[in-house]
Order: C-alpha cells, then structure tokens, then sequence
C-alpha cells in the first residue's frame, strides 16, 4: 500500500489524475514473459485500484499467473507528466458493489451509456473485479 503526497506539485497531479482520468494503462504478464498493456477504465478507491473486466480475457489469465502489475497514466505529448503504479492485483470472487459500483457508476455514466448499455447491463458484462493494490509510485 502506498500513501500519495498530495503536499507535493507531483502527489497533487497524481490525486488529480486518479480522480479525473478515465483511462489508464494495466500492464499484466503473459506466460511467454512478455508485457501486455491494456488501456483499460479503472476506479481509484480508498487504496486500491478497481477495474471491471468481461470474462475470459486475458488479462485474467495473466494476473492469475503472474499477479505483479504496472499501472501507468497516458503522459503529455512531449514526455512529461508520468506516473508509474507497481503493484499486486487479485481476481475477486465477488463482483463490484455497495459504495465502489456506486462511484464507478458516476465516473463512468456517460461512458456506458456512450456504449449503448445501461449500468446493469455494463455491469453483467464486465463482471470481474480486479483489486489492484499499488506498493510502488514513481514518475515526474
């Protein structure tokens, strides 16, 4: 588990853009060795990082083997702003719900419907929890 700094310009940007952002980068590792990032829709939630994924995919496969996982923000076009998360993800065995479905559903409203979906029907279909606790932030 990590504490963000949010005394520092770097700690203020990195609270912000957990908030904010919609999108973020998960690294997971195939069975070969090789890294797989995936941009992926992801909550910020006390000190975890939840992401809803649909059955089967393999990034499910990937943290099932190997459960070390980076976690990275889109950097500016010139190469700044970076934010780097490592850490521990676990599959959970119970969906998303209570105050975590209720904070995903407002950050991403406009997304789902944006999919043609309702939130019941996201939610069916994207019915895996991925828990992500970071242990390690780095960036500029």
């Amino acid at each position: 588990m990590i504490t963000i700094d949010t005394s520092t310009d770097f700690g203020k940007r990195i609270a912000r853009r957990l908030d904010d952002e919609r999108v973020v980068w998960l690294t997971t590792v195939g069975k070969s060795g090789t890294p797989a990032p995936n941009p992926v829709w992801f909550l910020w939630h006390g000190d975890q990082i939840l992401i809803c994924s649909q059955r089967g995919k393999a990034k499910l496969h990937n943290i099932a083997d190997h459960p070390e996982v980076a976690l990275n923000f889109n950097a500016t076009p010139p190469g700044g702003e970076v934010g780097v998360f490592s850490g521990t993800a676990v599959i959970d065995d119970q969906p998303i719900s209570g105050d975590e479905l209720a904070a995903y559903n407002n950050k991403y409203a406009d997304d789902i419907t944006g999919l043609g979906m309702t939130q019941d029907q996201f939610h069916a279909s994207y019915s895996v929890l991925i828990r992500i606790t970071p242990d390690k932030l780095r960036g500029f």
